[in-house]
């Protein structure tokens, strides 16, 4: 297909829901967003859509069967986190919500690592700073907060300014925008021309609330009023996703300051485990987003092109399903952590105070043997 723009109220996108690929969008305030990818780097795009599928849905039935407290589902959102996820260039930073699985499979983090936090047998493991990818974080907006100060100190640092600077990005829900601590993120990033991009995945939903009770105008619009640029990019679009991400952070590490992300996509199961989705929706909506499905888009535009054949997705099947079972099987082997060991990694150098806590813990809980 050939360019086209962005019509008003639309968003950013690079590949239909039947597979069409646009070579090229154009917005309103003339710029122009382009994906160029090798054959190979398009099948590895589905494939990191399935794997991440595979193993998100391996998470819910670990739930189901009583093996994890909670899960928070990504079905729906691939194409958003994989699409930004493969945007960061191995200099920086990511600070996730609990529902970032996919993007942190991008950073090369093992997938196990959210599994021990959900099974409430650590508080998340890996390290951020080695991956650039910082631990998950429950309270709604907060992590924006986070990301700001983080990036504010980039510039300190004088890591900005080239195209080898570093760049930060926030991820938010719908639901987050509402939230007092987003709104000081937009501030204060706005006015000392942070380089952030804040990432917000509007899945439609904060948990049964849906989009039109949160706001009266599109969320990307918010920005404006803070200083800075938004973007609507259609979130079920993996190369739209990745095209917008992309120049963001490179205008936010080359000093242009920040940017605000709105990914448009849909929330296909339930908030978390904890929630029922059919109290509030109805099915035929959920249908609807089903024709706009971000892995059968990919693969009918690698059928059409003749990127790829059955043989090649029966592979990544296989694979991923093979990977879901090394994973289940990980986590089933995980131990129960002793109670004192809450005490561990708090301070890096450690803790008189902390020491004396622990002691006192262990001679109370032995009192009970």
């Amino acid at each position: 297909m050939d360019q086209h723009d962005v019509p008003p109220g639309g968003y950013v996108q690079l590949l239909t829901p039947d597979g069409e690929r646009v070579d090229s969008v154009t917005t309103a305030e003339g710029v122009t967003y382009t994906a160029d990818f090798t054959d190979e780097e398009y099948r590895g795009l589905y494939r990191d859509l399935v794997t991440v599928r595979r193993l998100d849905t391996e998470g819910l039935a670990l739930q189901r069967q009583g093996e994890l407290g909670l899960w928070a589902s990504l079905l729906g959102q691939e194409a958003a986190q994989v699409g930004s996820g493969r945007a960061l260039r191995p200099q920086d930073m990511a600070f996730p919500t609990y529902r970032e699985h996919g993007v942190l499979y991008c950073r090369g983090i093992d997938p196990i690592m959210p599994f021990g936090l959900f099974r409430g047998v650590d508080q998340g493991g890996w390290d951020p700073d080695a991956h650039k990818f910082h631990l998950y974080t429950l309270v709604i907006g907060s992590q924006t907060l986070h990301a700001t100060g983080y990036s504010m100190g980039v510039t300190m640092d004088g890591r900005t300014g080239s195209a080898d600077g570093e760049a930060v990005i926030a991820y938010l829900g719908d639901g987050a925008t509402s939230q007092g601590e987003v709104n000081e993120s937009f501030v204060w990033s706005g006015v000392f021309n942070a380089p952030i991009v804040f990432f917000c995945q509007n899945n439609q939903y904060a948990i049964s609330l849906p989009l039109e009770r949160q706001a009266r105008a599109p969320l990307y619009q918010r920005a404006g009023g803070y200083g800075f640029p938004g973007i609507r990019v259609d979130g079920n679009d993996v190369l739209a996703s990745y095209a917008v991400t992309r120049a963001a952070l490179d205008n936010a590490r080359t000093g242009q300051g920040p940017t605000l992300i709105e990914a448009y996509t849909y929330r296909m199961g339930a908030h978390t485990s904890s929630d029922d989705p059919t109290r509030y929706r109805i099915a035929s909506e959920v249908e609807s987003w089903k024709a706009k499905d971000p892995i059968s888009r990919v693969k009918q535009f690698l059928l059409k092109q003749q990127i790829a054949d059955d043989g090649f997705f029966g592979e990544v099947d296989e694979d991923a399903r093979r990977l879901a079972l090394d994973l289940r099987e990980r986590v089933l082997a995980m131990p129960d952590p002793k109670p004192v060991e809450m005490f561990d990694h708090i301070y890096p150098e450690g803790s008189h105070l902390v020491d004396a806590q622990r002691a006192r813990f262990a001679e109370y809980h032995a009192s009970f043997e």
